[in-house]
């Protein structure tokens, strides 16, 4: 990963890196200066939310790249993140940030699909908007879907597969 100026260039590695995201990781980033720690998705995170705290002025992140790049992943650490900077405020038994974070298993399986390139490829561009309350705890959130490829539904390439959904509901238990 490298930056190049407020962009953060990431690189697919194509296997799980725990160590480099768990709260330990969010615990350093937390205020940190920005190009002071090693480029990360978390500094990206902390640089959006410290600007929307100081300035009060909403904040956007772009996750961009081909498929199978690794934008659904690079997406749910800036999500965890900010999760973790803005948590803890409850809503029926579950914090918003559980919600949030719970929410994506569940749009995966109605927009993803087995492409040759990708075993969980996103077949559908995603807007998530986080919201905040003036002390900076999440208050809501939207996701919303835009393009998604409805010929899928009816049209299949081999060896690629219709979405999750699909083969969810033929599996499921009989009750």
């Amino acid at each position: 990963q490298t930056y190049t100026g407020n962009i953060l260039i990431a690189v697919n590695p194509f296997q799980r890196l725990p160590h480099l995201y768990n709260d330990h990781m969010m615990e350093m980033y937390k205020g940190a200066e920005f190009g002071e720690l090693s480029p990360h998705p978390f500094a990206m995170a902390d640089r959006a939310y410290r600007l929307m705290m100081n300035y009060g002025i909403s904040q956007a992140i772009l996750v961009s790249g081909e498929s199978g790049a690794g934008k659904t992943e690079s997406t749910k650490m800036l999500m965890q993140y900010l999760a973790f900077m803005g948590g803890k405020v409850e809503s029926g038994g579950r914090s918003v940030q559980q919600q949030v974070l719970e929410s994506n298993p569940v749009l995966e399986a109605f927009g993803n699909a087995k492409t040759v390139r990708n075993n969980n490829s996103s077949r559908f561009g995603k807007f998530v908007e986080l919201q905040f309350d003036q002390n900076g705890k999440i208050s809501g959130a939207a996701i919303r879907t835009y393009l998604l490829e409805r010929s899928r539904v009816c049209q299949i390439s081999d060896p690629e597969r219709n979405y999750h959904c699909f083969y969810m509901l033929c599996a499921a238990p009989p009750e």
